[in-house]
C-alpha cells in the first residue's frame, strides 16, 4: 500500500520534470526569436528558474552526448528517459 502511494509520487513528479523540459523548450524559442526579452525580470528569473531546476538532469546527458553544434537535443533525450522511465515503474506497480 505505501510503495504504491510512493510510486505514484515518483511518477507525479517524473511527470512535472517533463512539462518543465517543455517549458524550458518553449521559452527558449521565444528567447531565441526575440518574442519575449531577457531584459524582462519575469522572464529572466523564469528562465533562471527552469534551468536551476534541470541543469543537474541535463549535464550528464550533455557530457554523454555528442556536440551537434547549436542543437541541444538533451532534452529530448531527459524526456525519452523519463517516460521509459515511466513505462518501468508502472508495469512494476502493476505486479505489486
Amino acid at each position: 500500500m505505501v510503495a504504491l502511494t510512493l510510486l505514484e509520487i515518483v511518477l507525479y513528479l517524473m511527470s512535472i520534470v517533463s512539462v518543465v523540459v517543455i517549458v524550458q523548450f518553449v521559452l527558449s524559442l521565444l528567447i531565441s526569436f526575440n518574442v519575449v526579452n531577457m531584459h524582462n525580470n519575469l522572464v529572466a528569473s523564469l528562465w533562471r528558474a527552469v534551468n536551476a531546476i534541470l541543469d543537474p538532469m541535463l549535464n550528464p546527458i550533455r557530457r554523454i552526448m555528442p556536440d551537434t553544434g547549436m542543437i541541444d537535443f538533451s532534452p529530448m533525450v531527459l524526456l525519452i528517459l523519463l517516460r521509459i522511465l515511466t513505462i518501468i515503474l508502472s508495469n512494476l506497480g502493476s505486479y505489486a
